[in-house]
């Protein structure tokens, strides 16, 4: 009887596998289908952008498959420390306070957030203070609501503080009226102008700390993001990084310090 339950039991393994082996021949990406042009969905609804081509080209050299997995950005923690996502790769500010729950790759992208208007609507900006007395808005869960919400004097001087859900519903309220100026990362900002030119501007000030990207990955995982940055290091070597960020920026934007 023994043997017979040892033989079923090795049928079941070979037959389903077992959730390690899962976990290195599929990779599951956490990201905001709306954060373009890092990650988000095409008019035929297929997810692509910055951090989706750099994510397929890492897959494609570690071996393993890819699903990209939308999220609510404000969700982040439950969904890297669930095991939703085995990473989170689009357009992640490594920030202090998510290294409570995560680990992160190198960095491999500056970022900052800045001031974005109406073409038609555009006054004298020169600090954070002189937003007193706007409607302003952001993403909910961005370092940018964090910062805003930290800073007791700024936000108690301006009209309104809104957030919003995605990028998407963000650049909506400004173009509708609904707020005077939101506070967006700088390369979804001027990737929006480009299709834009005569919608939106950019105010060129930085709005709280400057940050960088990184790839996240839950702290039981850390397995897992030293294999991602050693195919991402090649990626950076032989210059597949640099040719993506050409596609998307016409500029050579990755971080080549390792």
């Amino acid at each position: 009887m023994r043997k017979i339950l040892i033989a079923i039991c090795a049928a079941v393994l070979l037959v389903t596998g077992c959730s390690n082996s899962n976990a290195q021949n599929k990779l599951i990406i956490g990201i905001d289908d709306e954060f373009s042009p890092m990650g988000f969905r095409d008019e035929n609804g297929e997810f692509t952008g910055f951090d989706v081509d750099l994510a397929k080209e890492a897959a494609r050299r570690m071996r393993v498959a890819l699903e990209f997995k939308s999220i609510d950005w404000n969700n982040k923690e439950e969904e890297i420390t669930s095991g939703n996502v085995d990473m989170i790769w689009n357009g992640l500010d490594i920030m202090e306070e998510y290294k409570e729950y995560m680990v992160f790759s190198r960095p491999y992208m500056n970022n900052r957030q800045v001031l974005m208007v109406r073409d038609d609507y555009y006054e004298e900006i020169r600090s954070e203070y002189d937003l007193a007395g706007k409607i302003v808005g952001t993403q909910s869960g961005s370092n940018s609501e964090d910062y805003i919400n930290s800073n007791t004097r700024l936000k108690e001087s301006l009209a309104e503080f809104k957030t919003y859900r995605n990028i998407k519903d963000e650049f909506e309220s400004l173009r509708n009226g609904e707020c005077e100026i939101i506070i967006i990362d700088e390369v979804a900002a001027r990737y929006e102008i480009r299709r834009h030119p005569a919608t939106f501007k950019v105010i060129n000030l930085t709005i709280g700390p400057a940050t960088k990207f990184g790839v996240g990955f839950s702290k039981e995982n850390a397995e897992l993001r030293d294999k991602v940055q050693e195919v991402f290091n090649e990626m950076i070597k032989d210059g597949t990084a640099r040719e993506i960020s050409l596609k998307w920026f016409q500029a050579d934007l990755i971080k080549h310090n390792r």
